[in-house]
């Protein structure tokens, strides 16, 4: 059943992630970053572990994917997060935009869409900015394990 969309609230509060146009779905990011760094799966315990070191179409000072539109070209096991697969993906920080509003909770005050401002992810220390280092530094993939940062997974908002 469809919600009815209430004009005096904003659309993340009135919709279900799947009612939202493809543009208020895209307009939910809150561009920490955070899943666009390598993460690891411990095969024992099923944990995943991200690490400091991103994808080689990240740019880590805009804090955003160099080539968002062709990205699967360049990297083809990129996931697209969708309301459909967003279920399965426990990988996501708690911090998530997407995984806030999955769970029932509320957007935190530093999104943008709460602030006003793209920049509060960055101060409010929620983002990856400056904070990684690109995979094509590496000699080999897995060195990324030298960088773990299992902090990234924390609620941090």
């Amino acid at each position: 059943m469809l919600s009815v969309p209430d004009p005096a609230r904003p659309y993340w509060e009135t919709k279900t992630l799947a009612e939202m146009s493809p543009s208020e779905w895209e307009g939910l990011c809150d561009g920490c970053g955070l899943c666009c760094v390598i993460r690891f799966e411990d095969e024992d315990t099923g944990d995943v572990v991200p690490t400091r070191v991103h994808c080689k179409l990240f740019d880590s000072q805009a804090c955003s994917c160099s080539d968002y539109a062709n990205r699967n070209a360049q990297v083809p096991d990129c996931i697209k997060l969708t309301p459909n697969n967003i279920e399965a993906l426990g990988w996501m920080p708690l911090s998530c935009a997407y995984r806030r509003l999955h769970e029932g909770r509320p957007l935190a005050g530093w999104h943008h869409l709460i602030s006003g401002s793209r920049e509060t992810v960055h101060t409010a220390g929620v983002s990856v900015r400056g904070q990684t280092i690109s995979e094509l530094s590496l000699a080999q993939p897995e060195d990324a394990l030298d960088f773990e940062a299992p902090e990234w997974m924390l609620e941090r908002g």
